[in-house]
């Protein structure tokens, strides 16, 4: 049965483009109870086989390990956590109903997030695109960083997509667009939460 269950995940999350429920895993099994499903489920995660967030409607998934063997050749799924400004910094705020798979990918520590705004076009980062991320504290010149700048009015910061520099003493958050200005920030006024490694055009 728990063979199963975890085909099931792998079978609704490549056909609706999301995690399942625990409903919808009991219909798609045959009618089986949610409490039916909850007992594997459990087990499940104890074994190290799947992430369960049972506070969370869709916070079932394969663990990314036995997503790679299962699964090789499908990518992996990675969750879309909120929207990320490629402009004007916008405030951070964390969504988590969607996934995108992403191929070729096999890093445990990756979220993603949708792009707003042309800031990043010359980098090929366009408005509706989404950015595959690598949840980092550090960053080098030149990387694509997620910033939060935290002396702005939000008491969560303030989100944006930018190349990050190391100046004598500030940081530079530098679009790639010529019509923008950079950003200049004191490094205790930043916090670097990831590192962009791909992006996703969706058409």
């Amino acid at each position: 049965m728990r063979a199963r269950i975890l085909e099931a995940i792998r079978e609704l999350a490549e056909t609706n483009g999301r995690p399942p429920t625990n409903r919808e895993l009991g219909e798609y099994l045959g009618g089986k109870s949610t409490g039916h499903i909850d007992y594997h489920l459990r087990i499940l995660k104890e074994q190290g086989k799947i992430s369960h967030d049972p506070k969370k409607s869709r916070g079932i998934g394969l663990a990314n390990a036995l997503e790679r063997e299962y699964f090789p050749s499908r990518g992996q799924q990675v969750p879309v956590v909120g929207t990320i400004a490629a402009g004007r910094p916008i405030e951070a705020v964390l969504e988590r109903d969607q996934y995108v798979t992403v191929p070729g990918v096999a890093e445990e520590n990756l979220f993603a997030l949708r792009v707003r705004g042309k800031s990043m076009i010359e980098d090929l980062i366009d408005d509706g695109d989404i950015v595959v991320c690598r949840r980092q504290s550090t960053a080098h010149n030149g990387d694509t960083v997620v910033a939060l700048i935290t002396n702005g009015p939000s008491e969560t910061g303030e989100a944006t997509l930018k190349r990050f520099y190391q100046e004598p003493d500030r940081v530079r958050l530098e679009p790639r667009n010529p019509t923008m200005q950079p950003i200049f920030v004191e490094p205790g006024d930043l916090m670097i939460q990831g590192k962009v490694v791909t992006v996703i055009r969706e058409l």
